[in-house]
Order: C-alpha cells, then structure tokens, then sequence
C-alpha cells in the first residue's frame, strides 16, 4: 500500500540501517558513522545526519521524512550520559545504534501519519481519523471503539489536530504495526 509519498521498499531500508547487535552489526554502524561523520570529530549535528541520509543511503521516502528524523535525532542524542563537554546537541557513536533503531520506528510511524493524513497538511483531523478507523487503524492497532474518544486521547495538546509527536505517542502506547513493512525483530 504506497503512502502520499510513494511506495516504501522495506527491504532496503533494512539492508541500508544497520540495526543488529551482532558483530557484523556493530561494525557496520562504525563504518556508517565513520562515512556519516564528515568532520571526523566523533559527534554528528542533525544537519550532518541530514546530509548524510540523503547522500550516503539514498532513500528518498527517508530523507523526505523531516519530522521522524528530527524526532528520532532528539531522542537519541538524550540516551546517554556520554562526553558532556561536547554539549546535547550531537549524537555520539553510543548513540547511533539508537538513532537508527528510532529512525526506523519512527519511519514506519510516519508512513502511517502520511496514509492516514489525507490532505497533507501534516495534521491529522478528527475526519482523518475516524476514517481510518475503520480502515488502516484496524488492521494497524485493533479495533478502536470509540474513535473521538481515543482521537482525544491523541490529541495531547487539545488544538483538535494530531500532530506528528502525537501520533508517535499515540502510535508507540498502541503498538502500531504497518500491515505492508518488513517487521523487523530488534
């Protein structure tokens, strides 16, 4: 099932984020963050990990997805108590495990943000969400009974619109599972 911005190719995106525990994994993620890591300092901006999304993976549905890597970068670069001379405002090695892990929670996130946001406009209305509902939440999360109560609940800060950090709230309490990704087992 494609979302506003096209068809999503799980299988690459698994290949290309290098998530495993494992040996192989982990030098992996040392390699990438090597590549990533243009000023050879040991930390990443967001700005860097930007960049390096759209130059060295070549995912386009990934790069586009502003709101699930800023997301994903700002919770990552809070997970450890690493060298705090270098400020928060970077992520470190320790940290890009997680970066990468939430980068593609949060992704599958916002493909059904984008599915379920039928005029683009970033939010989804009480409209949107009671249409799908019935449709892509059911398969999604279960049966949701009361769909302006449960909106309610989304809706954190009460202006009558879910926003994307809402929905990943939202989605991450429900255990949202796109039916079409590639389920990765972490």
């Amino acid at each position: 099932m494609p979302y506003h911005g096209g068809k999503v190719d799980w299988d690459e995106i698994r290949r290309k984020l290098p998530i495993s525990g494992d040996k192989a994994g982990k030098k992996a993620r040392q390699d990438m963050f090597n590549a990533w890591d243009i000023n050879r300092n040991g930390i990443m901006s967001l700005a860097e990990i930007d960049k390096a999304l759209r130059d060295h993976l070549g995912i386009d549905a990934l790069f586009d997805a502003k709101p699930a890597i800023m997301r994903a970068f700002m919770i990552a670069k809070d997970t450890r108590n690493t060298n705090p001379s270098l400020g928060k405002d970077y992520i470190e090695f320790l940290e890009f495990r997680f970066f990468l892990r939430n980068l593609r929670q949060y992704f599958e996130y916002w493909v059904a943000f984008k599915r379920i946001d039928d005029d683009d406009d970033r939010r989804i209305s009480l409209d949107e969400f009671k249409q799908a509902v019935g449709n892509e939440l059911k398969v999604w999360v279960g049966e949701i009974r009361d769909p302006e109560a449960e909106f309610r609940k989304a809706d954190k800060d009460g202006h009558g619109m879910i926003l994307f950090w809402e929905f990943v709230l939202w989605a991450t309490a429900r255990n949202l599972d796109l039916d079409d990704d590639d389920d990765l087992s972490w």
